[in-house]
């Protein structure tokens, strides 16, 4: 699983979420507390009965449930600037989301998708690591916030239940054949170092698989008074986070920036030509219909597929991590004394990396090898490739830890028939895992058992 999508949706959200509900109380009543006891013993009678809204399968979905993850919706859509939809409608999105994600539980529970305490404990750590925290001053920041460490830890949990799900169900099952691969390079032959990259967002109006000529009729009409309203002046964000079945639906619809060799055949086509702010025709695919908006374009830093000449960077590395014994500052001032011992000749780069280093390459000195673009993490790749040859690095935080980076060697060669291969393998395989996933979702939620309950 992508650890920084975990920080961002997780961590962010929690604290975000934590300060709205902070907002929300309003200012402190400076009135005494002894005048206030009477009232607040009588509250508790008047807390609200929890209710179910949905029954998925043989579980249900109470509208307490439905309720939070409709606020934590509101907060990620304020945060992205997006003006949430009304009330009713945003938790009618998010109660599909909930279900998605109970079938998906479900399905995972069923055949033995197990994540243990110790992933948990890890994911844990990383992210908090990467915020500057130890685990135990998260845990408190929370608590004092109001967000229960528990839930947290539940999220993660089934954040990576569903990674693994996914991994198994979909990209396990991805397979590239000869013909396949030989075909996508032949179409990739032209591809520079500066290809296209593009950010779309996407409204998508499922139609079940199966379904008759007038439920395709209907949904048909609604994309087209979509597409009316957004003709018309209506934010493109807030009406996918009103309307889209997509599952990046309550983040506006927003897809990210994809090398256009990540996306759809079907959505290339239909954006050929579109500039930045501009929407597509409306598109129907075997999932149903779809609006894109072309968010923005532009060059990619590196070509997938590259065949000229390409730097490689031969690296060597020390990793500390934070932990409660070892905090940010002491770690820090760890690494920052070994660049000081090396500098000064008094030890050599290697003996410290295994010594000390908690990274596996502390065996070997730390030598990580012959480095290609891309290899490394952003944070490290960008300190590594500002050093010169044998020039140690001051201490570089990246989502695994704290580093110091020695470059030993620079060079230029032309890049293998055999990586190029590789890369055009993952490429299409990113492509073709997009589309199956969207399948596999639309056909699990099709044969879902979904009773409504008024909410």
């Amino acid at each position: 699983m992508n650890d920084s999508f975990l920080i961002l949706r997780l961590i962010g959200l929690a604290l975000l979420l934590a300060a709205d509900a902070a907002t929300a109380q309003g200012p402190q009543s400076t009135a005494p507390a002894a005048a206030t006891a009477p009232a607040a013993a009588a509250r508790p009678t008047a807390r609200p009965v929890d209710r179910i809204v949905a029954v998925v399968n043989d579980e249900v979905v109470t509208a307490n449930e439905l309720r939070t993850r409709a606020r934590l919706a509101e907060v990620q859509l304020r945060r992205q600037k997006i003006q949430p939809p009304s009330a009713e409608v945003l938790e009618r999105q998010v109660l599909e989301r909930m279900i998605v994600d109970r079938a998906q539980l479900q399905l995972a529970r069923e055949t033995g998708v197990r994540v243990d305490d110790a992933t948990v404990n890890a994911t844990l750590g990383r992210i908090a690591e990467s915020n500057g925290l130890s685990v135990q001053t998260l845990r408190q920041r929370l608590e004092t916030d109001g967000v229960s460490f528990t839930q947290f830890r539940d999220d993660i949990r089934q954040d990576i239940i569903l990674n693994r799900l996914r991994e198994r169900e979909v990209d396990s099952r991805i397979q590239i054949s000869d013909s396949e691969l030989e075909n996508f390079i032949a179409a990739q032959a032209g591809v520079a170092a500066d290809s296209e990259e593009v950010n779309l967002a996407q409204i998508l109006l499922r139609v079940p698989e199966n379904s008759a000529g007038d439920r395709i009729d209907s949904t048909r009409k609604r994309a087209d008074e979509l597409m009316q309203q957004i003709k018309t002046g209506a934010d493109f964000a807030r009406v996918a986070a009103s309307f889209s079945n997509a599952p990046e639906a309550l983040q506006g619809g927003e897809l990210g920036w994809r090398n256009l060799d990540r996306l759809p055949t079907l959505f290339i086509d239909a954006i050929k030509g579109l500039k930045s702010g501009d929407v597509s025709p409306i598109i129907r695919s075997p999932n149903g219909f779809h609006i894109l908006k072309v968010l923005g374009r532009r060059n990619g830093v590196e070509g997938k597929l590259a065949t000229g000449p390409v730097q490689q960077t031969h690296a060597r590395h020390i990793l500390l991590r934070v932990s409660d014994l070892s905090p940010e500052p002491e770690v820090k001032r760890r690494l920052e004394e070994m660049k000081t011992r090396v500098d000064a000749g008094q030890i050599e780069f290697g003996t410290l990396a295994r010594l000390h280093s908690l990274d596996p390459s502390g065996s070997r000195g730390g030598d990580l090898g012959w480095l290609y673009a891309g290899d490394t993490v952003p944070e490290f790749e960008k300190t590594m490739n500002a050093l010169k040859v044998n020039e140690i690095s001051v201490p570089v935080q990246s989502p695994f830890g704290w580093h110091l980076i020695q470059v030993l060697e620079r060079r230029t060669e032309q890049a293998s028939t055999d990586r190029g291969r590789l890369q055009a393998r993952q490429a299409l395989r990113d492509r073709k895992a997009d589309e199956a996933y969207q399948d596999w979702m639309r056909q699990l939620r099709d044969k879902t058992y979904v009773e409504y309950r008024d909410i």
